[in-house]
């Protein structure tokens, strides 16, 4: 059985064989993060040699019923709060009248729901849904105009927001429709999930 074997010489073709492409790392990266149980902390001056490993801590998010999927109208967004009740988790549930979206859920892939807090400086955006032609937006922000696009993970079309609006990912169970996690950070939190 013959052994194939890559060679990095200083060619552009020897180059490019022995490069990871950003497809091929992110895939093991995150195949690797899902199967790690253990983290092995690599060496500190003064540890005498000894790696250290601490068993890896998983947070997951609370899963909360927002709304029956037969009671949701296409256009009518329902305000709900996650993942905790304070002021700045206020979210928005969506059926976007067939048109489907990037974790969309139902049978159309429809209905999303999405934080109501502006990327940029955390301006409300209660009351900004539209939906013109095919486009499903939110927005523009009251403070400086940016507008997302709810068929594509909230992502920025317009203003001075520079990342996408946090998607909450949602769950079909029967009717009913869970929140099970956030896709993104909400405005003004360094982390979503409030230790208590």
């Amino acid at each position: 059985m013959t052994e194939s074997k890559t060679t990095c010489d200083g060619s552009a073709g020897g180059h490019s064989s022995c490069m990871l492409t950003r497809r091929r790392f992110l895939l093991y990266s995150s195949a690797t993060a899902a199967t790690a149980n253990t983290i092995t902390v690599s060496l500190l001056p003064g540890t005498a040699g000894a790696a250290v490993q601490e068993k890896a801590r998983v947070v997951g998010y609370p899963r909360k019923k927002i709304a029956r999927l037969s009671q949701l109208k296409d256009h009518m967004p329902v305000d709900f709060s996650y993942p905790d009740d304070l002021m700045n988790a206020q979210c928005m549930l969506v059926k976007m009248g067939g048109v489907q979206a990037g974790g969309g859920i139902g049978p159309k892939r429809d209905v999303v729901a999405y934080s109501y807090l502006c990327t940029h400086q955390g301006g409300p955006l209660q009351g900004t849904y539209k939906n013109v032609d095919e486009h499903r937006t939110l927005g523009p922000c009251p403070l400086h105009l940016s507008l997302y696009d709810l068929r594509r993970h909230g992502i920025i079309v317009s203003g001075q927001a520079y990342e996408s609006l946090p998607q909450v990912l949602l769950e079909l169970e029967g009717d009913d429709v869970y929140a099970v996690g956030m896709l993104g950070l909400i405005f003004g939190r360094d982390k979503n999930l409030l230790e208590s």
